[in-house]
């Protein structure tokens, strides 16, 4: 058969616009993940903000730190809270049970169970955004409570999304170990150096997401850092689902 004819019998298929983009070459995926990873972090940085300083003295994502209020303000030392940081611990570990669970048996890295449960974070950020725009600067003490925790709650989401990710050093809401690592051992190998890495750009993010979280709390609502949050880990969630998803998972 003519090459002209079986060329019209069997035309060679052309890609169209509705076919989703090639996952990019590793190198690139790592890179970008590394990157979602640190603006996760960032969201823990100013949600964290919004909690301690906003309702009542309640850390949403960093644990640690609830824990300790909760032992001091259960000596009753400073007036500290003992129930806002109670159910912002039970609300995380709640949070992180139902993410392990949606993700129990599936591949480590981005899947579409990975998509969909940070898809629902930011919907819970979007509602809780909503509330502090209806209850005001200043949240009475029921509105605060249940607004921790719910924060905490997606926060427990994304610490185990964020163990299924499987970004190394970036758990993306504690930088604990991660300063432990940088100090202990990137150091002592590599002097000055070693601080180019993704331990700091991990306790970077923290750092300036509290600064801005606190920043904004200051100069205006509450609704405006819980939006930001929310802003960010829907551009994350949008940004991991159409470049590193893996189709299988």
């Amino acid at each position: 058969m003519p090459t002209d004819v079986r060329s019209a019998v069997n035309p060679t298929p052309t890609p169209t616009s509705t076919q989703a983009p090639a996952p990019p070459p590793a190198p690139e995926a790592g890179r970008l993940a590394l990157l979602l990873m640190v603006a996760l972090t960032l969201v823990t940085g100013v949600v964290d903000a919004v909690g301690f300083l906003g309702l009542d003295r309640v850390f949403t994502g960093n644990m640690t730190g609830n824990i300790v209020i909760l032992g001091m303000g259960a000596a009753g030392a400073d007036e500290l809270p003992v129930l806002g940081p109670s159910l912002a611990l039970v609300a995380f570990a709640g949070g992180a049970l139902v993410a392990g669970l949606a993700l129990r048996g599936r591949a480590r890295g981005w899947g579409t169970g990975v998509s969909v449960l940070l898809g629902a974070q930011t919907v819970v950020l979007v509602a809780l955004t909503v509330a502090l725009a209806l209850v005001g600067k200043e949240p009475g003490t029921p509105a605060q409570l249940w607004i921790a925790a719910g924060t905490a709650a997606a926060m427990g989401s994304q610490a185990a999304v964020a163990r299924r990710i499987g970004v190394p050093e970036m758990t993306t809401v504690v930088v604990t170990s991660t300063l432990t690592t940088l100090a202990a051992e990137s150091l002592p190998r590599g002097g000055l150096a070693s601080f180019a890495n993704r331990r700091t750009a991990a306790i970077l993010a923290i750092f300036l997401g509290a600064l801005v979280g606190a920043a904004l709390v200051r100069a205006t609502q509450l609704a405006v850092p819980m939006g930001l949050a929310a802003l960010l880990s829907g551009a994350v969630t949008v940004a991991g689902h159409r470049r590193l998803r893996v189709r299988a998972a």
